[in-house]
C-alpha cells in the first residue's frame, strides 16, 4: 500500500515474535496504517473463497507460490525462512496430486481462515485489549484526532470480520458447483501429470515453466 501511494520505503522488519514493521515517508497514512490489519484479513478472505473451488484454489496455489519465492529472494540468508516455505510449497505439490486437487481446497482453506482469525485476535490484542503507542491504530488516532485508537481498532476489527464473512458468502455463492462437477472440470483445468484425463503441455505451457525455472534459479542465486 506504501508503493501504491507512492510512499517512499526505508525498511521492512519481520520479526521472530510473528511481528514486523515498515518505516516508511510520506504517501497516504490513512490508507497505510490500517493496510496491514485489513490487507492480510481481505487476502485471507479471497483465499476462502477460493477455497469453495478446486480449480480456483489451484489458481490461489500458483499466486501463493509466487510469493513465495518473492519471500525466498528477500531473506535467503534466513534458513528458517526456507525450511517453512519448503515445507509448505510441499505441502502444495502434494495436495494438488491428492484427489485431483480436492485436497488442495482445503489447504487453500485452512490459510484462509488462519489468516482472518489471526487478523481479528491480532486487532483485538494490539488496538482493544491494550493501548500500544506505537502501533498503527495510535498513529491513526494522532492523525485524526477525533477518537482514541481502540474506537478505530473496533472500526478495524469490525471490517475485517465483514471481510471474513464476505469471503465465506462469496464462496457459496460463485462456487456452486457439485462436487463430481468440481472434479469434472479440474481434471481438464491444470490437471495432475500422468493422470488419464490430463491434457498434452503445449508450447505455451513448456514456456511458463521455462519462465518459473529461470526466475527460480535467478532467485537462488545459481549460476547459469
Amino acid at each position: 500500500m506504501g508503493l501504491l501511494t507512492c510512499a517512499h520505503i526505508h525498511s521492512i522488519e519481520l520479526d521472530p515474535d510473528e511481528g514486523g514493521a515498515t518505516r516508511m515517508s510520506g504517501g497516504i497514512p490513512y490508507l497505510t496504517l490500517p493496510a496491514g490489519y485489513l490487507g492480510s484479513s481481505l487476502i485471507g478472505a479471497a483465499l476462502i473463497a477460493c477455497g469453495f473451488d478446486t480449480n480456483a484454489s489451484k489458481i490461489a496455489s500458483i499466486v501463493l507460490a509466487v510469493f513465495f519465492l518473492f519471500t525466498l529472494w528477500w531473506s535467503r540468508r534466513d534458513w528458517l525462512t526456507w525450511v517453512l516455505i519448503l515445507g509448505m510449497s510441499g505441502l502444495i505439490v502434494l495436495f494438488w496430486f491428492v484427489a485431483g486437487g480436492v485436497a488442495l481446497r482445503y489447504f487453500v482453506l485452512f490459510i484462509g481462515v488462519m489468516s482472518c482469525m489471526y487478523c481479528l485476535w491480532d486487532i483485538i490484542d494490539d488496538t482493544i485489549s491494550r493501548k500500544v503507542n506505537s502501533s498503527d491504530a495510535a498513529q491513526f488516532a494522532k492523525i485524526c484526532g477525533c477518537c482514541p485508537s481502540q474506537v478505530w481498532g473496533v472500526l478495524w476489527l469490525c471490517i475485517s470480520l465483514a471481510f471474513f464473512i464476505a469471503g465465506v458468502l462469496v464462496g457459496l455463492v460463485a462456487f456452486k458447483e457439485s462436487a463430481a462437477q468440481q472434479k469434472e472440470d479440474s481434471s481438464v483445468f491444470l490437471p495432475v501429470p500422468g493422470s488419464s484425463s490430463a491434457i498434452p503441455l503445449t508450447a505455451t505451457g513448456y514456456g511458463v515453466l521455462s519462465l518459473i525455472l529461470v526466475a527460480l534459479v535467478g532467485l537462488l542465486g545459481i549460476p547459469m
